[in-house]
Formats: structure tokens, sequence, C-alpha cells
């Protein structure tokens, strides 16, 4: 048994779990497990990853099976895949806080983080996430359109059986966590959106965490081409 205050903070660290995720600027996947862990205070050690570099490959192959960011390391375990990760904090971590109180809310919030999670490929690859982007002349076609209309009709769903609070479900939830970079992107190509969908990506962007988050991104040195360089749609 440790016997010393260093050894206890010792091993109190190694306990930590560990998020890899790859660069804040651009990463959604990413930014989904790690605003879960930061709004409910969970301590954990982060290790970045930049996105299309020759070191990512090997590195990445090391700590993830799929290759891929996000993947969380505690204590032995590996999991991988944002909504997973979710998952396995809410079960570990919060004791179940990570989803809403009733049974309807949960059924209702995990049917909307797994659709955000397997759908929305046109707006994925037509405005994917970029933490300085401002609205421009860029436009995206019908697909996307229409992903982005589903996005705020979800939004309405969830806010409709609601309790008062100003997240999807009354407090913050995973999915929240889910559609957090979905804000971002809102924010980044201005596309018209209803009132309370508005306020919502408003809320968001005031979260002390995607705060965090973002001026992270902003600050980061890395710039990927294939996100900076968009062009309108003819």
């Amino acid at each position: 048994m440790p016997s010393t205050l260093a050894s206890l903070q010792e091993k109190h660290l190694s306990e930590k779990p560990l998020l890899v995720i790859g660069n804040k600027h651009y990463s959604s996947w990413s930014l989904r497990p790690w605003l879960l862990l930061r709004h409910f205070g969970v301590d954990f050690n982060e290790q970045r990853l930049p996105l299309d570099t020759p070191e990512f490959g090997d590195e990445i192959a090391r700590l993830s099976p799929s290759r891929r960011v996000p993947v969380l390391h505690h204590e032995g375990r590996v999991i991988w895949d944002s909504l997973a990760i979710c998952e396995y904090v809410n079960e570990v971590f919060l004791d179940g806080r990570g989803w809403p109180s009733t049974l309807s809310q949960r059924a209702l919030a995990r049917s909307a983080s797994a659709e955000m999670h397997s759908g929305f490929a046109a707006m994925r690859s037509q405005l994917p996430m970029n933490c300085s982007r401002l609205p421009d002349a860029y436009r995206w076609d019908e697909s996307a359109q229409a992903d982005i209309d589903r996005v705020q009709t979800l939004w309405e769903d969830l806010r409709a059986v609601a309790p008062k609070g100003d997240f999807l479900c009354g407090g913050f939830s995973i999915v929240d966590a889910m559609f957090a970079p979905v804000v971002i992107r809102f924010h980044g190509y201005g596309p018209a959106l209803a009132p309370a969908s508005a306020q919502y990506v408003a809320t968001m962007l005031a979260h002390p965490g995607m705060r965090a988050w973002m001026a992270a991104g902003v600050a980061e040195q890395e710039r990927l081409d294939k996100y900076e360089s968009l062009r309108r749609l003819s």
C-alpha cells in the first residue's frame, strides 16, 4: 500500500483517464467526449495528435484499434469512438448523470445522439468543423440543407419534452456533447436558423468548455487546406 503523499498522488494520476484527440481546430469527433469530461469535472489527461502528419499514422495505430481519434485509455481498457467513450464516461464517472433522469427523455436523447453519430453525411462533408471560420459567401447543396433542417427538428423535439434549463434536455447531457460540433458548424457557416435554434447555439457557444476548446483550436499552428479552401458551390 502507498505510504507517502507523493506515492498516493502518483497512484491517483496513474488512474486518470487519458483521452487521445486530434486537432481542436477541426476534430469534431474529439470534441464530444472532451466536452462531456470537462463539463462534469472529470479529471483526465489529454494527448493531442495533429491530423494529417507523417507521425499520426504510427501514433494512432499504437493507441487506437480503429486508427482514429478519439480514443480513451483507462485502467487497462481502451475505448474508441466518441459515443462509446461518452457511454463509458457516463457509467464509470457520472453514475448515469450523463443522460436525462426520465426514461422517455433518455430514449429520445439516445435516439438523437445515435442519429447524429451515424447520419448527416452531407452536412459533415460540406460544412466541416472549423473553429476559426466565420460566415461568408460559401453555400452548400440541398442535401446539406436538409441535414441542417433535420438537426433543428431534433433540437425542437428534444426541447419540447425537456424540463426547465438551457440545454436540449434541460440540463447538459451527452446529447449536447454530440451536437456540440454542429453548433460550431452553424456558427462558422451561418445557415438561417429558427429563433430557438439560434438561442441554443448561443447557449452552447457561451459554455466554458466550448469557449476553451475553440480558443485552443484557434491558437493551434496547424492549418489543413482541405478545411480552409472551401468555395461556393455553383
